[in-house]
C-alpha cells in the first residue's frame, strides 16, 4: 500500500512540476516568493517535488500576481542563517530541518524528544491537532515566523563506517555527527558516543574524510547526499521522528491579500501531502533501499529498541525542561498520549 501510495505522489509532483510555467500576466508587477529548501533540485526528493508543487498551486490560483522563485540545496544560505532572514522579514519562505529552526525558536526542540512516536499516523495527529497549532502561534508571536505545517525529514537513524550496531553499548568510542542543535549532542552523548555538530552541507567531506565515524539520519537525506558510499552500517533504531516545516514571514504574508493568503495556504497543504507520502514511502522501505546501496542493515526488535529508549529518553527530557522549561516537553507527550488513546 505504501508503496502504490508513493507511486502516487510522485506522480502528482511530476504533474505539479509539468504545470509550473512562469507567470504571463503582469509579470513585472507580480510579488516574488523566494521559496528554499535543502535537498537537491529533484524530483526524486521529496522537498523538491513539494516546491514545485507549490510554485504550481500558488501562481495557478493567483494568475502570475506571486511568482514563486525556488532556491534548492540550501542555496540561500545554512539554516540558521535562513531562519534569521525569516525572522527579520529579508527572505520569505523556507523549508527547514528541526535542528536549524531550534537555533531561532528554541521550544522546537521537543520534538527532538527520543522514541516519541510509534509511527507517522500518531505524529501527524500531533502536528495537525492543538498542540502543532499552539506551537505554531506561540512562534509567530516570539520570532516573527508563521510556521503553517510540519512534513517528514524522515524517522532517523544511525550509520557508521566502523561496526554494527545493536546495543547502547556498540556506541562506545563512535565519534557521530549531529545537526547543529544541543539537543542532538545529548542525545548521542546519552548512548555513549563522542557527538560532533556539523553542517549538512559539511557533512559528506567530514565522514568521507574521517573526521567523524557516523552520523544520523533518515532515509531521505541518507540518499540525497549519497551518504550510503562512506557509511557501510545502518541500525534502523527510529530514536528521533525528525522534521521539516513550511515556515514564511510573518511580516510578508501579512502584506498579502485575502485571496493570497488563501492560494499560499493551500499550496502548503499539497506540498505537505507529497512531501510526507514520499518520506513516509522511503521510511517504510528503508531497510529494501539502502540494502541496495550496499549498506548492511540492523533491524533491531521491540526489546532492543527499548535498551535504547531506556537509556537516553529520561536523561535527554531531563535536559530539555532545563533548557525550554517543562512546559512545552509536558503539553508534547499529553497530546501523543491522547494521540495513541484516539488510534
Amino acid at each position: 500500500m505504501k508503496i502504490n501510495r508513493r507511486h502516487l505522489m510522485l506522480g502528482a509532483a511530476a504533474g505539479a512540476a509539468t504545470l509550473a510555467m512562469p507567470a504571463v500576466v503582469g509579470a513585472q508587477q507580480a510579488r516574488i516568493i523566494r521559496y528554499t529548501h535543502y535537498q537537491p533540485g529533484r524530483l526524486d526528493q521529496p522537498k523538491h517535488a513539494a516546491a514545485l508543487a507549490f510554485k504550481s498551486t500558488v501562481e495557478g490560483l493567483t494568475a502570475g500576481r506571486i511568482r514563486v522563485d525556488i532556491f534548492p540545496a540550501g542555496q540561500i544560505g545554512p539554516a540558521q542563517q535562513v531562519m534569521e532572514q525569516l525572522r527579520l522579514g529579508s527572505l520569505e519562505m523556507a523549508v527547514v530541518h528541526d535542528g536549524g529552526i531550534a537555533g531561532v525558536y528554541a521550544p522546537y526542540q521537543a520534538f527532538s524528544l527520543p522514541f516519541l512516536w510509534e509511527n507517522q499516523a500518531i505524529a501527524w495527529k500531533v502536528l495537525d491537532g492543538a498542540f502543532g497549532a499552539e506551537m505554531a502561534e506561540d512562534m509567530r508571536k516570539k520570532v516573527n515566523i508563521r510556521l503553517f505545517a510540519h512534513a517528514d525529514n524522515g524517522i532517523r537513524h544511525i550509520t557508521n563506517s566502523k561496526r554494527p550496531i545493536v546495543t547502547p553499548d556498540d556506541m562506545r568510542g563512535l565519534k557521530i555527527r549531529v545537526q547543529p542543535s544541543p539537543v542532538f549532542v545529548k542525545l548521542m552523548e546519552t548512548l555513549g558516543a563522542s557527538a560532533s555538530a556539523i553542517d549538512w552541507g559539511e557533512l559528506p567531506a567530514a565522514l568521507s574524510q574521517g573526521t567523524v565515524d557516523g552520523q544520523e539520519n533518515g532515509v531521505t537525506n541518507i540518499l540525497a547526499a549519497s551518504l550510503y558510499q562512506s557509511q557501510k552500517h545502518i541500525t534502523l533504531d527510529g530514536h528521533v521522528y525528525s522534521l521539516h516545516a513550511y515556515m514564511m514571514s510573518d511580516r510578508f504574508f501579512n502584506r498579502l491579500g485575502k485571496e493570497e493568503q488563501a492560494a499560499v495556504l493551500q499550496g502548503v497543504e499539497v506540498a505537505k501531502v507529497i512531501h510526507r507520502g514520499m518520506t513516509a514511502a522511503q521510511d517504510a522501505n528503508a531497510e529494501v533501499i539502502l540494502k541496495e546501496k550496499g549498506m548492511t542493515v540492523q533491524r533491531l526488535t521491540s526489546a532492543q529498541i527499548d535498551a535504547f529508549r531506556q537509556r537516553a529518553q529520561g536523561p535527554v527530557r531531563e535536559w530539555l525542561d532545563k533548557e525550554i522549561g517543562r512546559e512545552w516537553t509536558e503539553k508534547l507527550q499529553n497530546a501523543t498520549r491522547r494521540a495513541q488513546e484516539a488510534a
